[in-house]
């Protein structure tokens, strides 16, 4: 309405078109005065004003990927304390939306003739600590030059991320890298009871892999055949990786450019994404704190 009368108050006037809608002319005339000085708007236009730049910022800082509920969050550990309603309004205003995990496909294919450790998790996806249990495996994603596989190692207690590779082919050499990058990342002391999880992948089940696992003293288990459940923990963070990553910014043109917003996607998952089942907080953190706690009882005693 105030529009209409912007449109054409040069050829009507402003009172005759109010006399017409529904509408008073000082109403009209104080939404103009408002727009023309920003300090005579209510305290929440201003309000809102402030936080939809907060919130734009925040969005765009992670990926354009969160949703309201971390939204929120972040703004709350920046200090920014509004209610959580009011971010979901502002969201709708500025058409800001998170983005939502779709349906998994099956990578697993398994070799009938190789041997199969045992099940040491039983689908127990907890840790008391960092490097006691890792879980592995890998996703596809489709690109104009062919499919580009992608692994990830991720430590349990704090779902960070120690190990990731892309590859133009699932190979056991493929996975192994993966591997081989956590083992340098963590270094991981011998009989220290790491206990390395996969599903029945035969890369995982190759005898250059587990000959690694028993080389650096990691207890090897498996689950059972294409059943997300047994290995679900690295199945989420396939599931974020697809959803914040390759749905969202594809199509993809080459391997290249799978293999370097993995990068950034990793480095951002690690060290700024927050993660409800640790608190809010990132992985990064959430290891921080684990050994602050352990290094403040270790002088304590």
């Amino acid at each position: 309405m105030i529009s209409f009368i912007d449109d054409h108050r040069e050829v009507y006037g402003v009172e005759p078109i109010c006399r017409v809608l529904p509408i008073a002319p000082s109403t009209y005339y104080l939404h103009a005065a408002r727009r023309a000085d920003p300090e005579k708007q209510p305290v929440r236009a201003r309000s809102d004003a402030t936080l939809m730049i907060e919130i734009q910022r925040v969005f765009e800082a992670n990926f354009c990927v969160y949703g309201v509920r971390k939204i929120w969050r972040q703004l709350a550990r920046e200090g920014i304390v509004t209610a959580r309603c009011t971010v979901a309004r502002l969201m709708r205003r500025l058409g800001l939306a998170g983005v939502v995990r779709g349906r998994s496909v099956r990578t697993t294919f398994p070799d009938p003739a190789a041997a199969c450790p045992l099940d040491r998790v039983n689908r127990q996806f907890k840790a008391p600590r960092p490097n006691a249990l890792w879980v592995s495996d890998f996703t596809y994603v489709a690109t104009w030059s062919g499919f580009v596989y992608v692994a990830f190692v991720i430590d349990v207690f704090a779902r960070r991320i120690v190990g990731w590779r892309a590859s133009r082919r699932a190979h056991a050499n493929f996975v192994l890298d993966a591997l081989e990058q956590a083992l340098h990342e963590r270094r991981p002391v011998q009989g220290s009871g790491l206990v390395h999880h996969s599903d029945r992948g035969s890369q995982y089940l190759a005898l250059r892999y587990t000959e690694r696992l028993a080389g650096a003293g990691i207890e090897p288990s498996v689950g059972s055949v294409g059943d997300s459940y047994d290995n679900a923990q690295a199945e989420t963070i396939n599931g974020l990786f697809k959803a914040e990553v390759i749905h969202r910014r594809g199509p993809w043109r080459s391997f290249e450019a799978v293999e370097y917003a993995t990068l950034e996607w990793v480095d951002w998952y690690n060290n700024r994404r927050l993660l409800a089942p640790i608190g809010n907080v990132p992985p990064a953190e959430a290891e921080a704190r684990y050994h602050a706690h352990v290094g403040g009882h270790v002088l304590a005693a």
